[in-house]
């Protein structure tokens, strides 16, 4: 995969925790007005903290931990373990649970038979009896679904439908997630926001059907019809009609408008419709990050957005990665491997950065420091972050690769715009902050530029205080003649 379609991959799960987290408060309760933005403030039915993902993510989670290995979740074998793990999540973890699913598990306890078949067994019981199984529990684990097969969408969707049916076996349940998996499987690899990819991999007899559902969807003036989401048909609508309606910003950085601030506003707008918030945000994220990246995804939520079982922000990039590439890492063991080393890059101290005194600018290899926050540009092992001393919500981690070709970057000008407000953010805390990527050559100097900027210094004069401050900046390419491209007329104004 190349950097721009691991981007999207690591969005995927990054996505849909945040949107559940941003959900949560909301649950059922008043949504945000119009103007309002959602918070990340817990509470909800669990009660969450701030920043916690509630069931939706869980059971995500419960599926990713068995993907990730590259097993083929069609598998029996592979659909044991995802039964067992939503069993022992149930048993050991489950903050909430659904109504439908917590009485197919539970009676799926009772029966004999492998993980899968006696969930199998439970779920298509309680549709029998019922006749009512088409919740949106199904639906809002699916996302991750959608990174099992980048390359086969009829293996995509024949996994979505074998693990919606462990619990759902209503078959628009399936339907649902088959709908969602492939939407954002071809997010992934084609970069296109398209729910209806999939219509022709559904039954020929309900196609007609699910069209109209998403023609409905896109109406402007649907959304107060969406609120009785509970149904996974309403709850698809109304994730799909967040995504739809929710104009995309101009890009226009030099007034601080970007085209991937989409990603937060359809998210806002999910949990503005109200009723299960915090699984249509969740079930929205997942395809929202397929499409705009991790790297469109602020890092003031990446900081506090966590949970079950006890995961960060980091952890849903590594899963959502390994899945895409069928459960091997990089050829240095990234993103699951306890460290990421640059053994050639020299011990070297720190420098302050030129326009703050309390940013320190270095390396990997950086050492005493002093800082109780970190920034880091570049790579690193699950033993490296959070560094020692420091908290894990005060560790930052920035997806910008030093690259020279522009597809790698898709959400630069965000990133940097970003990441100069979280070491602002940071810094505002009362943190001494640490700035690096490997060797202090490019990304550093790159986001001490943004920084100094952000902070009212022009960007000529920005770039060569950086660059006397760091000898090691290498002064050109792309990221540098990008960050410095408005230098010669900031510096004729100023």
């Amino acid at each position: 995969m190349n950097p721009a379609t691991t981007d999207r991959a690591a969005g995927v799960l990054l996505g849909q925790a945040c949107g559940d987290a941003l959900g949560v408060p909301y649950e059922f309760g008043t949504p945000p007005a119009p103007s309002v933005e959602a918070e990340m403030r817990g509470g909800g039915l669990g009660p969450y903290a701030p920043g916690e993902w509630s069931d939706d993510t869980q059971m995500a989670l419960c599926i990713a931990r068995v993907a990730a290995t590259g097993a083929d979740l069609r598998t029996p074998d592979a659909l044991d373990e995802v039964a067992a793990a939503f069993e022992g999540w149930l048993r050991g973890g489950a903050s909430d649970v659904g109504i439908q699913t917590s009485a197919v598990l539970r009676a799926a306890a009772r029966l004999d038979g492998t993980p899968s078949q006696r969930l199998a067994t439970a779920s298509a019981a309680h549709h029998a009896r019922t006749g009512r199984t088409a919740g949106n529990g199904a639906l809002m684990r699916t996302s991750v679904v959608g990174l099992t097969a980048l390359d086969d969408r009829v293996a995509t969707v024949e996994a979505a439908r074998a693990v919606a049916e462990l619990t759902h076996a209503d078959p628009l349940a399936g339907d649902s997630c088959v709908l969602w998996s492939e939407a954002v499987r071809v997010a992934v690899t084609a970069r296109r926001l398209d729910v209806r990819a999939g219509l022709d991999l559904l039954p020929a007899e309900r196609r007609e059907r699910w069209a109209a559902w998403i023609d409905d969807a896109e109406r402007p003036d649907t959304a107060p019809d969406l609120r009785g989401n509970g149904f996974t048909v309403t709850a698809l609508q109304a994730a799909w009609h967040a995504i739809a309606t929710t104009p995309v910003p101009q890009d226009d950085p030099a007034s601080g408008s970007f085209a991937c601030r989409h990603l937060q506003d359809a998210l806002h707008a999910a949990v503005r419709i109200g009723g299960d918030t915090d699984t249509v945000a969740a079930i929205a994220g997942g395809l929202l990050g397929a499409y705009w990246g991790a790297s469109a995804v602020p890092a003031a939520w990446r900081r506090v957005v966590h949970g079950w079982p006890g995961m960060r922000a980091r952890d849903l990039v590594g899963l959502g990665i390994l899945t895409a590439r069928g459960g091997v890492p990089d050829s240095v063991g990234w993103p699951a491997g306890e460290r990421v080393d640059y053994p050639w890059v020299p011990v070297r101290r720190g420098v302050p950065h030129p326009a703050d005194e309390g940013v320190v600018l270095g390396t990997v290899a950086t050492v005493d420091h002093g800082c109780d926050a970190v920034v880091t540009l570049c790579r690193r092992g699950t033993a490296q972050v959070p560094a020692a001393g420091v908290r894990p919500e005060d560790h930052v981690e920035v997806w910008l690769m030093d690259s020279e070709r522009p597809g790698d970057n898709p959400n630069l000008d965000f990133v940097l715009h970003d990441t100069a407000d979280v070491v602002a953010a940071l810094r505002a805390e009362g943190r001494r902050v640490m700035l690096h990527c490997v060797a202090a050559e490019q990304r550093t100097p790159v986001v001490a530029i943004a920084y100094a900027a952000r902070l009212g210094v022009p960007r000529g004069d920005a770039a060569r205080a950086v660059r006397a401050a760091l000898p090691s900046t290498r002064g050109r390419g792309l990221l540098w003649d990008h960050v410095t491209r408005s230098a010669a007329g900031a510096d004729a104004q100023g």
